[in-house]
């Protein structure tokens, strides 16, 4: 709901629990008064210093501008035609609008729930620069959204050098910051610490968000725990370079988030515009579970679209050729393992990199989207129709956004690579980034793409991404445009996603970027599920799904059983441990099953049915993370919103014998129910009361991780 007085100039957002409230002061500034609790008192500002020149340094501000007396670090910097870097954004008005607002050629949050509506409000400057902040509430998921519009209202070209998404003001008191960082093979592990005096930053300079650090971000009280204290998640729904920088000044605490100002400069003309990617916040009162389900639900019910979100409609159990043989295989070979697959209780099979003509290593052929025939000397359209005739769906691996030195595609137009003119173009991977800022490049790949997809029918597609932007020059712009390459990438790569997705309704479609390099509500939008990581062993999993719980359901990761040693770490782990990490995301195979024994396949199938017999839950549950990871083990839940059933999963050390307090269950009676091959417990029967106050009794297990999960239902 949103409350607008015009005539105060007072303007309050609400959700279900929480309060967002903005005022502008006599000065026209539009200050932050409140977000937290929900609330109809109205917050208010105090004057902040006997001089009123101080205060614009003091004041807790919605749209923060440069260069007239607010001393922050700067994110908004307008450059006028006379050279000055300043803007005094003055309140010119405000509105509701029916509907949630969208962006054009972007993602964002969408709500077609009656009173999801649009606050705009609407700053300008006197020197010709107008900016219309909108403000979005998804109120049955507690979230608030906000998003900009920068206009040139001016005579004159004004350049943007930085613009933000959104700022939040905290006020002067004692938080933390949680942001998720990582590397490759080992992505968004949370890292906590308090906020102390000057700016603190997470950023991407990569053209992707890269495995270092994940958009997204948490801000809470020194006390927050996973079920007290208060907690705002920040995360921006984009696919580029990014920023999120908190700063402790005498003020108090502000965050910003947005396109990262490297390499960025937009200039405008006057009249025309720049959108800002979208930004979202939760608040919780009640500590990181809250907010984590409040994220959870507003990806899956306002963010993904398409059949697929849908999440009591099954989605395929597949089985992914690339841990099985990497490049080394042949047509039967690959029959030979979806056969495999399909005893153990596959649904699809895919096929990752190698397909292509001369793919026998990551050194040539990326941008040649034909088949091998020394390899499929039926093409992809025989191979496909071999794995339908065993009962699977078939789905393919590309990476249309990737170009290697060594190809026809590039012997043919050489310019459509990112490259600096006069500067040694840097391969990483063997491989260069096509231009996607160029319509004519994502023309090129796009014939292709459609070729491929239309030859046979392919239910699913990986999209993959593995390398990060260097050498980001564009031949289709001047010099002085250059500045907007990278942002003119992500448009072009959200472009291609929708007309993938338009055409082609039915496919599922997963991102993937070196693993989880690219895992933000950008590529959601457009995707389902993004694979998580390329480590798939048990432990490693149980950190990386973790950190990318805390705004990222399970439902997103792309998670995978796989052999052990593992291909990664060298880890061995139990089928149980290894199963638990693979249900707990989109549940899979990336390992040659044609290697094992009929025995050894059958014994896989009630995992795979346990799965499907909970998969609705597992997918479209509430996420209770019991016991974090300590590099030992951990625990977990996913229970019906209702408490009525849940799915709990443990693994490792925590197989010790102990009680796992549940803190979703109801009154009532609960039957529990192990899965396969687990131990029964000790309680088939247990009271919701007593699994609430003590807990539900785990077995003691021993061996290298193991695993046990259990299915309780109310009677």
């Amino acid at each position: 709901m949103i409350f607008c007085d015009t005539a105060r100039r007072y303007f309050a957002l609400h959700t279900a629990h929480t309060t967002y409230q903005m005022q502008a002061d006599d000065e026209g500034r539009l200050l932050h008064l409140y977000y937290g609790p929900r609330t109809d008192a109205a917050a208010c500002v105090a004057a902040p210093h006997p001089d009123p020149g101080c205060w614009p340094n003091l004041l807790p501000q919605e749209w923060p501008a440069p260069g007239l007396a607010d001393n922050h670090a700067p994110f908004f910097e307008p450059e006028f035609a006379d050279g000055t870097i300043a803007a005094g954004l003055s309140f010119a008005g405000a509105a509701v609008r029916p509907g949630k607002y969208a962006l054009p050629g972007m993602p964002a949050f969408w709500s077609d729930a009656p009173g999801s509506d649009t606050l705009e409000i609407t700053l300008r400057d006197a020197a010709g620069l107008t900016v219309r902040l909108l403000y979005g509430v998804v109120e049955d998921c507690d979230l608030i959204t906000r998003a900009a519009v920068v206009e040139n209202t001016g005579s004159a070209p004004l350049t943007l050098r930085g613009v933000p998404s959104a700022v939040l003001d905290f006020g002067r008191k004692d938080l933390d910051l949680i942001t998720f960082d990582g590397e490759w093979a080992a992505e968004r592990a949370p890292h906590r610490a308090a906020l102390r005096p000057g700016v603190q930053m997470v950023n991407s300079v990569s053209g992707i968000p890269a495995h270092f650090h994940n958009p997204s971000a948490v801000v809470c009280t020194p006390d927050a725990t996973e079920t007290s204290g208060s907690c705002w998640g920040a995360l921006l729904v984009y696919s580029g370079n990014f920023r999120i920088q908190a700063e402790l000044a005498s003020a108090g605490v502000r965050l910003s988030l947005g396109i990262e100002p490297y390499h960025f400069c937009w200039t405008l003309a006057p009249g025309e515009r720049f959108v800002t990617p979208e930004a979202a916040f939760s608040y919780s009162a009640a500590g990181f579970g809250p907010m984590s389900r409040n994220f959870h639900n507003a990806i899956r019910r306002h963010l993904m679209r398409g059949k697929w979100r849908d999440l009591d409609a099954p989605r395929p159990v597949l089985l992914n050729s690339w841990e099985a043989c990497y490049f080394d295989f042949n047509e039967q070979k690959l029959v030979d393992l979806a056969a495999a697959a399909k005893e153990a209780g596959a649904d699809l099979f895919v096929l990752d990199d190698g397909w292509f003509r001369g793919r026998n290593s990551d050194a040539s052929s990326l941008g040649d989207w034909t088949a091998d025939p020394a390899k499929l000397p039926g093409g992809v359209p025989q191979l496909c129709r071999r794995i339908n005739e065993l009962g699977l769906a078939f789905g393919i691996w590309v990476e249309p956004e990737a170009i290697s030195p060594d190809s026809e595609l590039f012997r043919a137009h050489p310019d459509w690579a990112l490259q600096i003119p006069g500067r040694k173009t840097v391969e990483i991977r063997n491989q260069e980034t096509l231009d996607f800022s160029r319509a004519d490049v994502r023309e090129g790949i796009w014939q292709q793409l459609t070729a491929l997809l239309d030859s046979c029918p392919i239910r699913y597609l990986k999209w993959d991404m593995n390398r990060t932007l260097a050498n980001v020059y564009s031949a289709a712009l001047p010099a002085a445009r250059q500045g907007e390459v990278y942002h003119r990438y992500v448009l072009g790569l959200y472009e291609m996603q929708e007309k993938l997705i338009t055409r082609y309704p039915d496919l599922l479609l997963e991102n993937c970027a070196g693993g989880g390099a690219r895992f933000d509500c950008g590529m959601l939008y457009y995707s389902p599920q993004i694979w998580c990581s390329d480590n798939t062993d048990a432990l490693s999993r149980l950190t990386i799904q973790h950190g990318t719980s805390f705004f990222y359901p399970p439902c997103t990761m792309g998670a995978h059983f796989s052999t052990v040693p593992n291909h990664i770490t060298r880890r061995t782990a139990t089928v149980q441990a290894r199963m638990a990490a693979a249900m707990t995301g989109t549940f899979g195979f990336e390992l040659d099953l044609s290697r094992y024994s009929a025995e050894e396949l059958a014994e896989l199938r009630p995992y795979v049915e346990f799965y499907r017999a909970h998969g609705a839950l597992l997918r479209g549950g509430d996420l209770y993370r019991l016991c974090p990871p300590d590099g030992a083990g951990a625990a977990w839940a996913i229970a019906a919103p209702d408490g009525g059933e849940a799915v709990v999963f443990a693994v490792g050390a925590v197989l010790d014998g102990r009680s796992l307090p549940l803190p979703f269950v109801r009154p009532g009676r609960y039957a529990v129910c192990p899965w396969p091959g687990a131990p029964e417990c000790p309680e088939a029967q247990c009271s919701g009361e007593s699994l609430a106050a003590h807990g539900l009794s785990l077995p003691a297990l021993r061996g290298d991780l193991p695993g046990y999960a259990c299915w309780i239902q109310k009677r």
